[in-house]
Order: C-alpha cells, then structure tokens, then sequence
C-alpha cells in the first residue's frame, strides 16, 4: 500500500503549465460548498486587498486577525455597524488611533460607543476632546463617566450632576476636585454618593472607628483607605480572616500593619504581603508565602512591577527578588538591561524564562534555545520562542539527526538545508516533523500528495495550504466538503480565480439570507 501510494503521489505531482491552466480555467464549476470558500477565503495570503474589501458584505470572520490597513479603512467605512465593530471586538486589534476614534464615532449604540472608547483608551488610544464631549452629552452619560482619561474640566459639572451615579463615579477623580465640590459631595443628599466621597475623601485623611462602623459595606474601606492607626490596629488582628485579607492589599496601611500580617496564620493573607510594592526585599525575603509555581494565577503580572518596567535600577532590584512572581513580572518588559537579561536567562524558575523568552526583545539565543526543547508558543505568544527576533538561524542543520523531535523541527529553517532535507523530514516518525516538513515552500508535490494522507490531521490540514499542491489535486480539495475551507486559503490559487470563487460564495450567501 504504501509503494502504491508513492506512485500515486509521483503521477499527481508531474503537472505541467497547460494542465494548471485547465484546471483552473474550470474553477469554480458548480460550486459544491461556496459557503465554505466564504468562510476560508478571507485567510488567504495571495487575496488582494480590494478581494478581501468585497468580502466585507459576504463574511467578516477574516477581520479577526486581519491587519491590512486598507482593508481596516473600509471595514470601519461599512455602512453595516456589525462589520464597523468587528475589527475592534478581536482579541488583539490592528486598528490605528484614527481608526478607533472612527469605530466609536459611527456606533449606533449610545452604550456601545461607550465600550469602545473604553477599548480604545485600553490600547493606549487619545480620544479627541470633541469625542468626549459626545460620550458625555448622550444617554450612557453615566458610563461615559468611568473614561479613564476623562478631561478635568468635565468635572465640575459631573461633580454636580442630576443622576447619583454620574456624581459618584466622579468622586473616583476627587483630587482633581476643588476643595467647594468635595464639600458638596461629602454633604450629598444621595448615600451612594456620599460613601463614594468618603470613601475618597479618607484615601487621604485618616478614617476614624465611627465613620467606619457607619458604612454600608467596609471592603472598600479596607482596601484602599487610610485608616486611624486605632482603627487599624484593631482590624488587622480581626477575628474574620476575609477582613485582614482585604487589608493585606491596602496601599495605605501602615509599616506597623503590614508586620503584623506578615506573621498572619493564613497562606492567603502572608501570600499578599509578600507582593506587597512598599516591602524591600529582605522583608518580602522573611514572609513565609505560599507559591505554587503551576497555578495560573501565579503566571500573571505585577501590576505595580509592570509599572516599573521602564526604570532600570528597579528592574536590576527586582530581578533578584525572592519571590518567583515579581521576577515573572521582570521578565514580562519589552527591554532590560543587558546583566538583568544575563541573570533572569539563568533564573532557576523555568517560568521566569519562558517569560522572557516570550515577552522581551533582548532575550539571548541560547535561552531562547533552551526553552524551545520544552515550550512550543501559548495562546497570547503562539509564535514564541520560535519567531523571537534572537532566535539561532543558523546552524540548526545539525539537529536533523537528534534524538527529540522538537529539535528535527527546526532543522528545515537553517539556510543550509535542502529540498533534499525537507523530502526526508516528511518521512519522519513524529507527526509534528512532518506537519513542520509540510508548510515548507520547498516540499516536492508528489510529497505534498502523499502527505494528504497523512494519518495526523493537522499534517493534513497544513499540506493543503502548501502551494506546491498540483492544481487538480487542489482544485478537488475546494470541491470537498471536509476541505473546501481550508483549500480556498492556498495562495497557490490564481488571483482571477479567487475572485470567481468569491462571486461564488457571494451568490450562495445571498440566496442563504432570503431562506
């Protein structure tokens, strides 16, 4: 069976230019699945932007990783709001700042205007003040509120709103308030809007046992104010551990406090003066934390170490921490200093490396080596540490022969290798070797026939995107309905054909739409 199929594979690959012309002279035909071509289309490499700009009224699940600006231009222009948003609503949009302002502005939605320019300010966008002024004068006035970036002169009169909720979500901005407005919300007539002031006015001005006995509900209070020091001499011995555990996290707690909950006897709490900004690191060094190094909640970054990230001497401080997370968070900057690179890339924490193998540019070659032998890419970093600009190019030949398949793996990117190296690496006993032989632009087309029936799925799959396909054999897998979606994504196909499959797909959605 498998001499046969080699001959098979040999007869399909022997192609010549007339008969690819036939081929695709034929194509669409009678399109046995457009809806399939409409939803693959989008993906493919070779589709011009003016094909994927007519693809906007057929199907936008393209837009998702879509990062052409001239397709952008014209989805944010659609007069379909559906299509306007969906570029923004991806896990990592590609929009401009002009392109999101644009988004925000054409939203029908009062409420989704809102959630874009609360996106929009998420990736670092500056809202034109005229912007603003539109959020504000709307009905989601009261969301409009929470903008981080909200001009101050808005203030005054948010400050003195109709609605309680707009004035109280002012208090979040309370020492941009004159001293007048802070008054008049401390005397609110509303108790929502009151607790906010209070809540705000005693991050600064010590709270007293009364004032905290008065509130409606103190975690808040516990959290973020500054408390009388016999206030808060009483709660952090408090019998009620979710009491103290709030406490814990408290910025304004006293250095008197935060020795008291270091000794704590629950994990939780001395887990959270551990992470604590205002401990050196001799005292984080005597807390006796808790750390699992495989819980995802231990994967995550500082925030106030993130904040640090442009400050070199709190870098090269930090990176000799005792606690494993606050070095995660180190190796999470785009740019460190060359001896805090050297040191985190020997870090005894694989964690600490795969952060910095996948988040900072001056991770070195050798680590970045290192952590391919056991990290093949994550969902926010699939491309990592393999596309890292450090990663070896060179002299990863010699890893044809290695034991690991992981490492044979990379044996097709040295420049040195051949068509010859590509041949036998399809052949290889690791499906994963042969998925990687199979997207090589250098793979012979009998072997991209034969490893059409691959057992592996994924080898199978990743084939039929290699552009050294015949076109018979492709254009068959465009008629199939278990590959048609993933064919139409071969840049092999020719532009001309493309666009007739599109007016194809384009035809079957509009019939689909009137059922």
């Amino acid at each position: 069976m498998p001499d046969r199929l080699e001959e098979v594979a040999a007869a399909a690959g022997r192609e010549t230019e007339v008969e690819r012309a036939e081929v695709w002279a034929a194509v669409p035909g009678r399109p046995a699945w457009p809806l399939h071509w409409a939803e693959g289309i989008g993906s493919n490499p070779a589709a011009p932007d003016e094909l994927l700009i007519r693809l906007l009224d057929v199907d936008v699940g393209f837009l998702y990783g879509c990062d052409r600006p001239a397709v952008l231009d014209a989805a944010v222009a659609h007069p379909d709001p559906r299509v306007r948003s969906r570029p923004a609503d991806t896990f990592r949009p590609k929009l401009t700042s002009d392109q999101w302002v644009r988004v925000v502005r054409a939203e029908p939605s009062p409420s989704r205007r809102v959630l874009w320019a609360e996106h929009a300010c998420a990736w670092g966008v500056q809202l034109p003040g005229d912007l603003y002024d539109d959020l504000l004068a709307g009905p989601s006035r009261a969301q409009a509120v929470e903008l981080p970036e909200l001009p101050v002169h808005h203030l005054p009169s948010l400050a003195a709103d109709a609605d309680p909720r707009v004035r109280a979500t002012a208090c979040a901005r309370w020492e941009d308030l004159a001293a007048p407005l802070r008054a008049r919300l401390l005397a609110d007539t509303d108790d929502a809007v009151r607790t906010a002031a209070l809540l705000a006015h005693h991050n600064g001005v010590p709270m007293p046992r009364g004032v905290f006995a008065a509130l409606p509900a103190p975690r808040r209070a516990l959290e973020q104010c500054r408390l009388s020091p016999e206030l808060e001499a009483e709660l952090v011995r408090d019998g009620d551990a979710e009491v103290r555990r709030a406490l814990a996290a408290n910025p304004r707690l006293s250095a008197h406090g935060v020795a008291v909950l270091a000794e704590d006897p629950y994990d939780g709490i001395r887990s959270a003066v551990a992470l604590r900004p205002d401990l050196n690191e001799e005292q984080r060094a005597a807390v006796r934390y808790d750390f699992d190094p495989t819980s995802m909640s231990m994967s995550h970054t500082v925030p106030w170490v993130e904040g640090l990230h442009g400050d070199a001497d709190a870098m090269r401080r930090l990176a000799v921490s005792s606690h494993p997370l606050i070095r995660r968070s180190v190796a999470r900057a785009r740019h460190l200093p060359p001896d805090v690179v050297e040191r985190l890339a020997r870090d005894e924490d694989r964690t600490v490396r795969l952060f910095l193998a996948e988040s900072c540019d001056d991770a070195p070659a050798e680590m970045l080596l290192e952590v391919w032998r056991w990290w093949d890419g994550s969902f926010s970093h699939p491309d990592r540490p393999r596309s890292h600009p450090n990663f070896p190019r060179t002299g990863l030949l010699r890893y044809a022969g290695d034991p690991g398949g992981r490492m044979r793996r990379l044996a097709l990117d040295d420049p040195e290798s051949t068509p010859a190296d590509v041949a036998r690496l399809a052949r290889d006993p690791e499906a994963e070797v042969r998925r990687r032989a199979a997207e090589d632009p250098r793979l012979s087309p009998a072997d991209a026939v034969r490893l059409l029936n691959d057992p592996e799925a994924h080898v199978r799959g990743t084939v039929i995107r290699n552009r050294r396909l015949p076109a018979r054999v492709l254009a068959g897998l465009l008629h199939d309905r278990d590959t048609a979606c993933v064919a139409v994504t071969n840049p092999a196909i020719p532009v001309p054909v493309l666009h007739r499959i599109l007016a194809a797909a384009a035809a079957a959605a509009a019939v689909a739409a009137r059922r």
